[in-house]
């Protein structure tokens, strides 16, 4: 497992790079500059000299990347230069937010999409296989904005059973807590269950039509068991390692959201560092959840090979 873990984390170390490189690259093609931001309206030259002096802006790109990445490696991912806060102290405020709100919308996902997809495969062809892939695809084609939006309005403005926007920390107030972070939870999660829905049901499809369900039949056991012990249970390998990819992508794909709900996250903090030209914390945030999004394709990995021993050392 060692050595299996190790050959992932080399490959992994190219793409790392890659992305800190064109997350670099691609920040300084943004249109306008954060020293004159910084300068106020009278924009003084010597102000603007020592500015780009002190934060090296007159330095040649690559060597600008090099100082930054060398930085990165050890922890030191800058300062914001609208707050003067270090951006791995913002990074540190945002994270639980945004891992709150990732963890609640993954368990959203995995109530509605597991059960979905074990049903529909196991009722392939009736009404009900039909319905839960009609469902299944509303849940991918509606856009997270649209349902944000019309949930605020219906659960919030004319029913009045959640707060429309706004956070609480789950340390202070659970209750208040998960209330408030339940609609984006809900947003976020429909989109997940559709995609669990299809993979549980293609796997769950595929374990179906095994010998070993067919001779668990031929036993006598009851229908409930063969589904839900022998079926599920082997179905839901590739259902996991799916389940920690989708883990990544929330941590990395909640920025809407979070703007709608007014959720101090991540997203929030972003957006906020781009209009502000904020380039040091874009930087950050981009990286960490770029590391973060590749060390979950890494943990997926792993539990394949647990999950599925007979992988070998060939995977």
């Amino acid at each position: 497992m060692l050595a299996f873990l190790a050959r992932r984390v080399l490959v992994a170390i190219p793409t790392v790079v890659l992305i800190s490189m064109l997350v670099f690259g691609l920040q300084h093609l943004l249109p306008g500059d954060p020293i004159l931001v910084m300068a106020g309206e009278e924009r003084d030259p010597e102000v603007i000299a020592l500015l780009r002096e002190k934060y090296r802006m007159d330095d040649p790109i690559p060597v600008q990347y090099l100082a930054w990445i060398g930085n990165a490696l050890t922890g030191d991912l800058g300062t914001s230069l609208r707050t003067q806060q270090p951006v791995l102290e913002l990074i540190g405020e945002k994270l639980p937010v945004t891992l709150q709100l990732a963890f609640m919308a993954l368990v959203v996902a995995i109530c509605i999409g597991i059960p979905a997809g074990v049903i529909s495969a196991y009722r392939k062809g009736t009404w009900v296989d039909w319905v839960a892939n009609i469902v299944a695809l509303s849940g991918l084609s509606v856009p997270n904005f649209w349902l944000g939006i019309m949930l605020i309005l219906l659960v919030s403005v004319r029913l009045g059973w959640l707060p429309a926007s706004g956070y609480a920390p789950f340390s202070d107030d659970p209750l208040r807590s998960i209330q408030v972070m339940a609609m984006p939870a809900v947003v976020l999660g429909t989109g997940l269950a559709a995609t669990l829905m299809r993979h549980t049901r293609s796997a769950m499809l595929g374990v179906l039509r095994a010998d070993y369900v067919r001779t668990a039949r031929a036993k006598g056991l009851s229908e409930r068991r063969v589904v839900i012990r022998h079926a599920l249970r082997n179905a839901l390998v590739p259902v996991v390692t799916v389940t920690t990819i989708l883990f990544g992508e929330l941590l990395a794909g909640a920025v809407l959201t979070e703007q709608i709900f007014t959720i101090p996250g991540f997203g929030k903090l972003v957006v906020d560092a781009v209009f502000n030209r904020d380039y040091a914390v874009v930087q950050g945030i981009v990286l960490c959840t770029g590391v973060a999004f590749v060390a979950m394709n890494i943990l997926s990995d792993a539990l394949y090979r647990i999950l599925n021993p007979r992988m070998g050392d060939t995977a």
